[in-house]
């Protein structure tokens, strides 16, 4: 089966990691067909275990190689393509589109957070088939009042974001 790995926390603040380093960890932990996409911490690979069993050997084996308390989130290709499917937001030219990637309920927390949060012009939040989706304005990704709550603790643990563009380049890269 064809898997991506989001990595959380690739290189920002100090985590630095060459995603060649990273798909060297994830060969040797007897993953098939690694390759990555972008230096986001993406990485496509292919094995026959399911994704929590993956996601336990991967996170013990980036954690050792890199020391660091490595999380990732795995999902198949079906379910990425099902995620970009979803998306209730068209793309339009000067907003962002994102998509979170977590644990189990972590969209309901994501919402709670994001109907709290002072809007920006044309700024949405939804969640489709337990996956929190996010529009905001080019440039507002980091100053608004929602982007600023992504980085609590209380969440950061829990999930990982990526732009609707980078999903279309892993579903490219599947193919």
């Amino acid at each position: 089966m064809k898997y991506c790995a989001f990595l959380r926390g690739v290189n920002v603040k100090g985590t630095n990691m060459k995603m060649l380093d990273v798909c060297k960890v994830f060969s040797e932990a007897g993953v098939q067909n690694v390759s990555s996409v972008l230096a986001s911490g993406n990485i496509l690979f292919q094995s026959d275990k399911d994704s929590a069993e993956l996601k336990k050997i991967l996170e013990k084996a980036m954690s050792e190689h890199f020391s660091y308390e490595a999380f990732l989130f795995i999902k198949d290709e079906k379910e990425i393509n099902e995620i970009l499917k979803n998306d209730p937001f068209p793309p339009i030219e000067n907003l962002h589109n994102y998509i979170f990637i977590g644990s189990e309920k972590v969209e309901e927390a994501l919402l709670e957070e994001f109907e709290k949060s002072t809007k920006e012009e044309g700024e949405q939040g939804k969640i489709v088939d337990q996956i929190f989706y996010w529009q905001v304005p080019k440039g507002q990704t980091l100053n608004s009042s929602f982007g600023k709550v992504l980085g609590k603790k209380k969440l950061k643990d829990k999930m990982t974001s990526r732009n609707a563009n980078t999903f279309e380049k892993i579903i490219k890269k599947f193919s």
